[in-house]
């Protein structure tokens, strides 16, 4: 269960895909940069990294998408989502 407290395979996880995501929205996006990469930047990460950003996104797309406009550090963004330790 993705959802399981602990683990730094989560943390990795989250950070990795907040950093493709975060590169693909550059550093001024606007919404329909942010929704494009929330709904392309799960695809190509491979199946396991590929499922649990699925998951992320539809879990925390709220969160997601104002730590990408507010510019947020990955891994501050995946501490906040409790997926890293603060």
């Amino acid at each position: 269960d993705w959802a399981a407290p602990g683990g730094k395979k989560k943390c990795s996880l989250c950070t990795k895909i907040l950093e493709k995501m975060k590169a693909m929205v550059g550093t001024d996006p606007d919404e329909a940069a942010i929704a494009a990469a929330l709904d392309k930047g799960c695809r190509g990460l491979g199946k396991i990294l590929g499922r649990f950003c699925k998951w992320m996104v539809k879990k925390k797309q709220d969160q997601i998408m104002q730590a990408l406009q507010d510019d947020e550090e990955p891994r501050d963004t995946c501490a906040a989502l409790r997926f890293c330790k603060g």
